[in-house]
């Protein structure tokens, strides 16, 4: 599977909720919500974890990718990630690689070979 890269950086195709999703693992979304709901101080529900990619156009995200202000931008922009972006690394991305480190890291490395 060919890997697909958030707008944000994460690796969609290396998440828990896509991962879930991909195989319909009823288990997988429920042990992602438990360590969600404590990492992010939240109340995810297993229901909650169905993702096909915070890239995909009209496909089925997780909730809080329909309210992301990177995932907006991105798409307001036209871009394939923020690592194309002329602005990049700007305030949203810099709030979310605090919490979120592998996200910068995967942008740098798309941004040097671009």
């Amino acid at each position: 599977m060919e890997r697909m890269i958030a707008f944000c950086g994460t690796v969609c195709t290396e998440c828990p909720a896509f991962l879930a999703t991909e195989r319909d693992d009823d288990d997988g979304r429920k042990k992602t919500a438990e360590l969600w709901s404590k990492q992010y101080n939240a109340d995810i529900k297993p229901e909650d974890i169905n993702c096909k990619g915070c890239i995909s156009e009209g496909g089925l995200i997780f909730g809080y990718c329909n309210v992301c202000e990177i995932r907006k931008c991105g798409q307001e922009h036209g871009l394939r990630n923020c690592a194309y972006c002329d602005e990049y690394v700007c305030e949203k991305l810099d709030k979310f690689f605090e919490i979120a480190p592998e996200g910068k890291a995967t942008l740098d490395e798309i941004k040097k070979g671009r």
